[in-house]
């Protein structure tokens, strides 16, 4: 099984190929060496690799976080191997002996790429379409940075590399039409179109025309056929690719999984089954490689790639001189701090002590706030604007308004989730995000990435709890607050009022990572007492009581129920602490001697929170909650009717008090 490599006359074609081959025994080499992982694809598109990292990506290996280069996902994060590949080769930061160390414990090349923790790897993904809708948010991050402070700082492509199961995934057809309706032009993703999944062929499961529905979406579509070894072909579809600058653009390749192996090429074990040596010895033998050397990189591939990977630094330089002479350079520097400063006292004075105000609405003062001093803060809501107090800027963000700020996502929860993460990543700009907390559910995956990633932004969910009312138990969210402080790395906040709404916009600010606020509908009495500059310790006494005979513990809406409760048990000489628990995360930070001065666990203790009870335990030793689906009717009525008022504490303590 032999191939051609058509080269142009500036490339020295025999040594681009023994380059092809070199990532495609690195491919193979890695995953026997862990006995795991994914060689097929890799070696599939290690062709459209080569074209990538040398003809075509702007990038200086020497800094892979130069903010104007080109960005690069994988979607496809299976095939990991592939970039870590690439990588090392254009000498990113990996050595040889982190190829050889691949999916191993504590090691740069874990199974699937991870941002923050190897060099040059843009976002998490693995999740299949996952990086499809990350690409997303990047493009329009580009876009919007691009129309903000011109091409001088801010002028580069996002490239994509998507696979059947990225496109199979529901994400991918949310992204791509929200995509085509934003006009992202400079957005390529290539859809490596092998027709295998794990299971065997895609047409077991899988009979959509990929093309035509992109095109349906406004995408412009280039169908390259079987030109997967053909890189003048690759390089040639990528150029034209970056002239669209009014739509994004899908490369359809048709590659053979696996490879050139006389035994896998086009077998589905090719995806996931690392090859023994004698296929190993085999496929080497093909390509004319010593079939008994594993990781071999000879002296002249590596120095063809650490070529490629310095092409870009002339580039990097002229940009930082540009970027050093700009009037914007303090705007700009600003921007990628990612932290958009609050005048927190400011804006908590605008909120009247003693009145009602929905928590969503006092959210809706603090973005305004945060917009009318600073253009990082984008985003949007998908289809809730107004409910969901999301609304950033006038000027909506589109193909005739790139510089606008204000998103319409569209009924699109999967692509918001993502492109937020994608946007945060790409850097420059905190984007925000809004929609009911019941819909979070169809945003966890993407959550989850962005805390594992780090990536900041904020989702802003409202509709907290049975308050939601007519609606009924399908929109009336119960275990989603708690399923959502499962989630490692990320804050939690659920205000009390607007005063703890205004502290909880500035604990959000400040955060490294993400945040989730969590808001109610309805109005919730503004308290005397709050503070919001204490929301940032996570807990603190709203009411206090130097030796108390009981310690109520609420958040959100049900904050207002335990100070109406003490102030009714101190009528009946029964001492009482009220605590304002808005963020577990951010009061487990809290040093134990701290803690115990909020929550003295020699106390009776009592939580109410208007959801699943499961996990306040920790704190409580009677937990008021909703352990059950809601009902249909008035808001006011249902809580009522499951016990999320004031009665139902004063019963739970004088049962806990004897």
């Amino acid at each position: 099984m032999t191939e051609v490599v058509t080269g142009r006359p500036s490339h020295d074609a025999e040594l681009e190929q023994q380059g092809i081959n070199v990532i495609r025994a690195l491919a193979m080499d890695a995953p026997r060496a862990a006995n795991s992982g994914h060689q097929g694809t890799a070696m599939a598109l290690a062709p459209l690799a080569h074209v990538l990292f040398t003809r075509v990506l702007n990038y200086d290996a020497a800094d892979p976080a130069w903010p104007d280069r080109d960005r690069f996902i994988l979607s496809a994060g299976h095939a990991s191997i592939l970039h870590y590949s690439m990588l090392h080769l254009t000498g990113q930061g990996l050595a040889l002996e982190d190829l050889r160390q691949f999916r191993q414990l504590g090691s740069l090349t874990p199974g699937h790429p991870e941002a923050g923790h190897t060099p040059g790897i843009e976002v998490t993904t693995g999740p299949l379409a996952q990086g499809f809708g990350n690409g997303v948010g990047m493009a329009l991050t580009e876009r919007y940075l691009r129309a903000s402070y011109g091409p001088e700082l801010c002028d580069h492509f996002t490239y994509v590399i998507a696979g059947d199961g990225c496109l199979s995934e529901g994400l991918s057809h949310e992204a791509a039409s929200l995509a085509g309706h934003l006009g992202l032009g400079r957005l390529v993703v290539v859809y490596d179109d092998n027709h295998i999944t794990i299971d065997g062929p895609t047409d077991l499961a899988l009979s959509d025309d990929a093309p035509a529905r992109f095109r349906a979406y406004g995408w412009d579509v280039d169908n390259v056929g079987e030109a997967a070894n053909d890189l003048d072909t690759l390089t040639g579809a990528l150029e034209r690719a970056k002239q669209q600058t009014d739509r994004p653009t899908l490369i359809v390749l048709r590659s053979r999984i696996g490879y050139p192996s006389p035994t896998f090429t086009d077998h589905h074990e090719a995806h996931g089954l690392a090859f023994d040596d004698e296929a190993i010895a085999a496929t080497k033998e093909v390509m004319g490689q010593p079939p008994g050397e594993s990781f071999r990189v000879p002296d002249e591939v590596l120095e063809m790639y650490r070529a490629a990977g310095r092409r870009g630094r002339s580039q990097h330089e002229a940009w930082r001189e540009r970027l050093a002479a700009s009037p914007d350079q303090t705007r700009w520097r600003t921007g990628w701090d990612q932290k958009p400063k609050l005048d927190m006292a400011a804006v908590a004075a605008g909120f009247d002590r003693g009145g009602k105000l929905a928590t969503r609405k006092a959210s809706q003062a603090c973005v305004s706030a945060v917009a009318a001093t600073d253009n990082s803060l984008i985003g949007g809501s998908a289809d809730l604007t107004g409910n969901t107090g999301t609304k950033v800027d006038d000027l909506v963000q589109g193909p005739d308004s790139p510089g606008g700020r204000q998103i319409y996502f569209g009924v699109r929860e999967h692509a918001m989730g993502a492109a937020l993460v994608g946007a945060a990543k790409h850097g420059g700009v905190l984007p925000i995000g809004g929609t009911f907390l019941v819909f979070a559910d169809y945003m966890r995956p993407a959550v989850r990435l962005a805390a594992m990633s780090q990536a900041k932004c904020i989702f802003v969910w409202t509709h907290d709890s049975l308050g939601v009312g007519e609606d009924g138990p399908t929109h009336q969210p119960v275990e989603q607050i708690m399923s959502l402080r499962a989630i490692p790395g990320l804050r939690v906040i659920r205000p009390g009022d607007a005063v703890e709404t205004a502290g909880a916009w500035q604990l959000a600010l400040d955060a490294d990572g993400p945040s989730a606020l969590i808001l109610s509908r309805q109005d919730l009495p503004i308290l005397a007492s709050t503070d919001g500059a204490q929301v940032s310790k996570g807990g603190y006494a709203v009411v206090e009581a130097d030796d108390p005979d009981l310690i109520l513990i609420g958040t959100g809406s049900e904050l207002s129920l335990c100070v109406d409760a003490a102030a009714r048990l101190g009528g009946d000489g029964i001492a009482v602490r009220v605590v304002s628990l808005p963020c577990w995360e951010a009061f487990e930070a809290l040093p134990a001697g701290e803690r115990r001065q909020v929550i003295d666990r020699s106390k009776p203790r009592i939580s109410i929170e208007a959801g699943v009870t499961l996990g306040w335990e920790r704190y409580a030793d009677l937990c008021l909650g909703i352990d059950r689906f809601g009902e249909s009717g008035p808001g006011g009525a249902v809580l009522d009717h499951v016990g999320m008022n004031t009665d139902n504490i004063l019963r739970a303590a004088k049962e806990l008090l004897g």
